[in-house]
Parts: structure tokens; sequence; C-alpha cells
């Protein structure tokens, strides 16, 4: 089966009939996985192998594990610090800070790997602007360059465990009290100023092989009148052509407040389409999704399937949770637990 445009999400530990059918849906390419589908690694195992013989190997799994606050899988995995943490090292020693960064990358994406999981939607791009009621610690930094390396460091380490990065949120969400989650929120900057700081850190890593971006919810409203994740200027014009940024697009959840200026929620997941994601996320709303899959038919071109597929893990199960067992790994956690 191809992979459809559609990421969803599932409600407890085990797949329900109607989720099974969900995910069964030509239109659903991927599946997220919260905190409350985990109860133990067992039980963690046990999902994603039911995922996986409905829908093989051509489907994405994913999970919100960027560490502190926002890490969805506890007991049993290594407890990643929030990225601030990062930032707080680099202020003393950088060179020390940017290997800690990569160790974290590599913990992530291999633990991870064992589940069969294909990627986190980490790291964080935005700048620490002591503004935002969502982003704070979940940011490097407040310095561009050092947010550019640290991250740099993590997608390294991802890569080296076996995962692709998703570098959020485009083009920046940290100038912003609001949180998008809860609110509509809009950046009122120009484009200029935008561009020179909190866009620069996206398009340095897309310069470095960066492989998918998340835009915002935000609305940036002197430079265009939908917010990113919906606007053809900041997905197309920016980064895929002015930018040349062949990733994938993943857009935020459609079930968030700052989503509402995109209409009814069938036309959220087609605006979102059109103005260029890859996949676009609904969450915690299967009655929505239900809606959505009775009326989407969406068409994958060659290049949305194949910038999706780019996404999938690249380290086996069975090689990472070789990897975990051995000596090394448990001291590279060691470091990190020490910060």
């Amino acid at each position: 089966m191809t992979i459809g445009p559609l990421m969803i999400d599932v409600e407890g530990l085990a797949l329900q009939d109607e989720e099974i059918k969900r995910i069964m849906h030509p239109m659903v390419g991927g599946l997220i996985l919260f905190t409350r589908n985990y109860k133990d690694t067992v039980q963690l195992k046990t999902l994603t192998d039911a995922i996986r013989k409905i829908r093989g190997h051509d489907f994405l799994i994913a999970v919100d594990h960027e560490g502190g606050r926002v890490q969805r899988f506890r007991e049993g995995f290594t407890t990643i610090p929030a990225m601030r943490k990062l930032g707080e090292v680099w202020d003393k020693d950088p060179k020390r800070a940017n290997h800690l960064a990569f160790l974290i990358g590599q913990i992530i994406a291999t633990e991870l790997r064992v589940f069969d999981i294909d990627f986190s939607f980490t790291p964080v791009l935005d700048i620490d602007y002591n503004e935002s009621t969502v982003i704070r610690d979940r940011a490097f930094h407040n310095d561009i360059e050092a947010i550019k390396a640290l991250a740099s460091s993590i997608l390294e380490g991802l890569k080296e465990g076996g995962m692709r990065g998703v570098g959020k949120h485009f083009p920046g969400h940290g100038y912003i009290k609001a949180d998008s989650h809860l609110s509509v929120s809009e950046d009122e900057r120009t484009f200029d100023e935008i561009a020179s700081k909190d866009m620069s850190i996206f398009i340095s890593l897309i310069k470095h092989g960066l492989n998918a971006v998340m835009p915002s919810h935000v609305l940036y409203s002197a430079v265009d009148k939908h917010p990113a994740g919906f606007s053809s200027f900041w997905l197309k014009d920016q980064l895929r052509e002015k930018f040349h940024f062949k990733g994938a697009i993943f857009s935020d959840d459609m079930s968030m407040k700052g989503a509402i200026l995109g209409g009814e929620m069938k036309d959220r997941i087609l605006k979102a389409l059109e103005a260029g994601c890859d996949m676009v996320l609904l969450c915690n709303s299967p009655q929505l999704v239900d809606e959505v899959l009775l009326h989407l038919d969406w068409k994958m071109s060659s290049e949305n399937i194949s910038r999706l597929l780019s996404m999938k893990g690249t380290k086996e199960p069975a090689e990472a949770l070789k990897m975990i067992q051995e000596k090394g790994f448990k001291e590279m956690t060691s470091q990190i637990m020490a910060m």
C-alpha cells in the first residue's frame, strides 16, 4: 500500500478495531505515539509490532521525544534533559556541549529504534527569546550560533543512531508569548527580521543536510495572511524554491487552537497539503479523523512519497538492541544523566 498524507494517533496501549481500520486506510501514512501509548518496553514492542503487521515498513511511526518535559517514554528509557541544559553547558564549554548533544541524539535514536520507531520530532530550532510560554527550555539558547552548533550535533547523533531529524517550528516560534496549542498566535515582525534571525538557523541546517521540517501554526501577519503551516509563501516560495529544501515537511497537529485559521478540519488538511506539506498530523480527535477520511482524496506525488520514505529508520531494531546492551552505551547514558 502506498504511503498516505495523514499521520494519526491511537488512544491507548493496544490497538482497537476502529483504530486498525483507520491505520489501514490508504490516506493514512503514519502514526505518532504519546505518553498514553506507553506502559513499559514489552507493551511498546507489542504495539509497534502490531502496527507493522497491519501496514508493513512503508509506514511511518514517530514520537515527540525531545527531552525535558517533552519526552513521551520514561521508564526503561534514558532521561533526556531539556535542551536548555545543553545551552548552559555551551556557555562554559562549547566543545563539551557539542559532544553531549551528539550523545543525546545517538541515545534518543538508538533507544527508539529498538522499538522500530522511525523518528522523533526533534530538534527544536526556535530561539529562546525568554517570551514563549510553550518553547522556553525546549530551546537550546538565545544565541543563534550556539543553536546551529548544538542542533547540528544532535542531528549527527541521531544519524549515528539510525534516525533522521525534524527541525521545528519553521520559520521560528520563540518570539511570541502565546502557545499555539491553546490559542491563535501572531508574530508581527517584518520578514527581514525573521529571516535574519529565526529562519537563518533552519537555512543553515538545511545546507548541512536537515532531513525534515515542521512549520509552526503561527501567523506572521506582516509577511503573509496564512499561518506558516498553511502558507505556500513559507513552504514553497521560501523552503522549496529559494532555499532548495529537498526534505519532508510535516505539519504540526491540526487539532491545535493555532490551526483554527485554516477553517473546518477537512479544509485545514487540504490547505496544508496544497501549501506544501508532505504529511499532515491530526491528533487527539478520532472522530475528526473519521470525518476527514470520508472526504480526503489526495494523490501523493512521487516526490511526496520519496521525501516521506527518506524518514524511515536506518538502523535495524536488532542492531539497536545489541548496541544498548553494550558497556559503551551505558557509559554514554551516564554522561547524560550526570548533566
